[in-house]
């Protein structure tokens, strides 16, 4: 199963590019960022609850919900604030930058998360590998955005 969640990593991270591709087209035809994003975020939402309907899942029940911490709801606005951001910047700054830019602030912020064990992550010390291979990313954008 590990490397089925490797390959579908991969393939999910090659598509954010596509993605990002798909709004900036969306955007440039409505005049928007934030509508693309919109956009985006519909089709999304229409996909998911057809597979919900057709998967025949069941509905969580309002205790079920009453439980998510507030906390949690904020992974909607941090989707949301991704796919505007991206569409917004992936034209001035290119693919492979955007993409390097959006890696290292993964890379950052998942550091931080597994050191710490934040957000119901195990706790993983920091490693020197984990700092070298941040340095090597840091170094790499660099040659990326010259």
């Amino acid at each position: 199963m590990y490397s089925v969640s490797v390959v579908l990593a991969l393939l999910v991270g090659a598509g954010l590019v596509v993605q990002v591709a798909l709004n900036m087209a969306v955007s440039r035809a409505v005049g928007s960022p934030v509508l693309a994003a919109l956009a985006n975020f519909l089709v999304g939402t229409a996909l998911l609850l057809l597979y919900l309907v057709l998967s025949r899942q069941e509905w969580p029940t309002r205790a079920q919900l009453g439980t998510i911490p507030l906390w949690a709801w904020l992974g909607g606005a941090l989707g949301a604030a991704y796919v505007a951001t991206a569409t917004l910047a992936g034209p001035r700054l290119g693919a492979l930058l955007l993409v390097s830019l959006t890696v290292a602030g993964q890379m950052i912020a998942s550091v931080i998360v597994d050191h710490y064990g934040l957000l119901g992550f195990t706790q993983q010390p920091v490693a020197t590998s984990h700092l070298v291979g941040i340095a090597l990313l840091t170094i790499g954008i660099f040659l990326v955005a010259r």
